[in-house]
């Protein structure tokens, strides 16, 4: 076979192949060291600073990574010696007031008549933590997967309980359902830190207000809410909003509706106060809240102890009024500049 290019003429040679296995070592953060039959420290390669003055020929894993590991590291290796069958730990081992963690995977090697240990030590601290936060984020997953679940089940019972029909019950579900989901596909976007508030609210908007009409009516500070708070303001959005979109304003063409959110107090607490404001186009208009239907049971009971909050439903002839008092534990305010919602 022809051989052109830098390959090409005398075969390459040893310190050529040693040169280029140093470095291919260096930038895959390879370490080596071998051992004789003693354990003592023969020869060693590309070792971490921090080894470098404690494997001299002759010290021992003990010097290198102290009593401890050093006494591990031993039973290790004479089992490895033995047995003739390659073995590996890890050590996490104090640096600089940091924890790194090693793994040393360890085989027995001959070179000539001389057999000894190989150990091949490789830096996996940042695969190990990579993994922690993947366990933990998966942790954190399973937790609110099993929040959701139960928060479905509660809108799946009390809407059933709250309804003659299964139609009923079916576009009633559907609906809280969906609602649920727009929440949720913010707190996703924002990698589970939450929705603001004007973004949720368009969300819930959105299949009901009326495009004629202009700008959503959402005045007052655009919060950042926890994703917890984010979920259940958007459950209670939702009822205020069918509700007028069936029987209310929406409903009549031309809304009178506001939702503002100021800064108020809740106990000894900062907090903020979410307020919606209905007027209908007819005094005597009835509409679903006048029951105590599970509406109702949102708003004044089921949201307000999600969000460790306080709830006011006020019903007079032709309006509807709704106060939310949420804790700064459930929000940030990230712009306190008063601002309104755009046009969709």
């Amino acid at each position: 076979m022809n051989r052109t290019g830098p390959l090409a003429g005398a075969p390459f040679g040893v310190e050529g192949k040693e040169l280029l296995m140093e470095r291919a070592l260096a930038s895959a953060g390879i370490a080596l060291v071998y051992q004789n039959t003693d354990l003592g420290i023969i020869y060693s390669e590309n070792l971490p600073s921090h080894f470098q003055s404690l494997s001299v020929p002759g010290s021992t894993d003990a010097d290198m990574f102290g009593e401890a590991h050093g006494q591990k590291l031993e039973a290790l290796k004479r089992d490895v010696l033995e047995s003739g069958a390659a073995a590996s730990t890890e050590l996490d081992i104090a640096i600089d007031g940091e924890m790194r963690t090693y793994e040393i995977k360890v085989q027995r090697v001959s070179i000539g008549q001389d057999i000894g240990l190989l150990s091949i030590i490789t830096e996996i601290t940042e695969t190990r933590h990579r993994e922690k936060v993947l366990k933990s984020l998966l942790r954190e997953l399973s937790h609110r997967s099993k929040n959701l679940l139960a928060i479905i089940q509660g809108i799946a019972t009390q809407t059933a309980r709250n309804t003659l029909s299964l139609d009923s019950f079916l576009v009633k579900f559907r609906g809280r359902l969906q609602s649920l989901s727009n929440s949720q596909d913010l707190i996703t976007d924002s990698s589970w830190r939450g929705a603001f508030l004007f973004e949720l609210t368009q969300k819930q908007f959105a299949p009901y207000w009326p495009e004629t009409v202009g700008p959503l009516p959402v005045t007052g500070l655009n919060v950042h809410l926890t994703p917890n708070a984010a979920v259940h303001v958007g459950l209670a959005l939702h009822e205020l909003i069918v509700n007028s979109a069936t029987f209310g304003a929406i409903a009549g063409g031309a809304p009178s509706v506001t939702l503002d959110c100021q800064e108020a107090i809740l106990g000894d607490r900062k907090a903020i106060s979410v307020s919606w404001v209905e007027t209908l186009p007819n005094a005597n208009e009835t509409h679903e809240f006048s029951d105590n239907n599970f509406g109702r049971i949102v708003l004044e009971r089921v949201v307000p102890s999600s969000v460790n909050g306080k709830a006011d439903l006020h019903l007079t002839p032709g309006r509807i009024e709704y106060h939310l008092l949420i804790p700064d534990t459930e929000f940030e305010i990230l712009k306190r500049a008063p601002q309104q919602v755009g046009s969709r």
